[in-house]
């Protein structure tokens, strides 16, 4: 994930997350291999991120780009909706409020991804000048409504995030296309239950692991095991 920040002490380029969930698990199974979550930090990047992590005191900075670009748009559409849709932004810019932070119709939506205003990208405000950087990128997530799931296991334990809501197809591709294209059912145990046995397999001994199929929707800090057909 690309994160642009603004008026905030930060590393540019790659960092990695220490997310306590891996680091967990890495004890647990000392892995051949570990693939932890990376955020890329790119400093006033708006355009180019897919998230915005900016200081309070330069947010009117990144809503003004917003404004004028409404209000030139206002003044050019002829769509009547549009016109209604955007009023309803600039009320809300006026507010100093970024546009991630507006609630939105279906209808409203669609105009909000045409326009592309920045701040209707993930924006996490903070009030520390030089935050600390997990701290950051946990937020940044959070605003994002992003969550981790993992893969677990001797030769590998990886970090994987997708968006809240997913279903385990969805999560399944994430890993790999073929395991979307052949899944046939999920092994699924929650971080919190693995926590207290010593591997996975006293987690199914202990009826811990739920077999699921593809309309199960993943929660944060799963552990899932695929089962696929190709």
């Amino acid at each position: 994930m690309k994160i642009s920040f603004t008026g905030i002490d930060l590393p540019e380029g790659k960092v990695k997350y220490n997310d306590p969930m891996l680091i967990e698990l890495e004890k647990k199974f000392s892995p051949k291999k570990v693939s932890p979550f990376f955020a890329e930090f790119a400093k006033d990047s708006w355009d180019k991120a897919e998230a915005i992590a900016i200081h309070e005191d330069n947010v009117l900075d990144l809503l003004i780009v917003d404004i004028e670009k409404l209000e030139t748009r206002l003044e050019r559409t002829e769509d009547e909706k549009e016109k209604v849709f955007i009023k309803k932004c600039l009320a809300h810019l006026e507010k100093s409020l970024p546009l991630c932070e507006l609630e939105l119709n279906e209808e409203e939506a669609a105009f909000m991804k045409l326009l592309s205003p920045v701040s209707s990208k993930p924006t996490f405000v903070t009030g520390e000048k030089s935050p600390e950087v997990n701290g950051i990128i946990k937020s940044v997530l959070d605003k994002s409504k992003h969550t981790f799931f993992y893969t677990a296991g001797k030769p590998e334990v990886h970090a994987w995030i997708v968006k809240q809501g997913s279903d385990i197809v969805t999560c399944a591709g994430k890993i790999h296309t073929d395991l979307a294209k052949g899944f046939i059912k999920a092994d699924i145990v929650s971080f919190n239950d693995f926590k207290g046995v010593f591997n996975l397999q006293e987690a199914r001994t202990k009826g811990l692991v739920k077999l699921v199929g593809r309309e199960y929707i993943i929660q944060e800090g799963d552990i899932i095991e695929i089962r696929f057909n190709v």
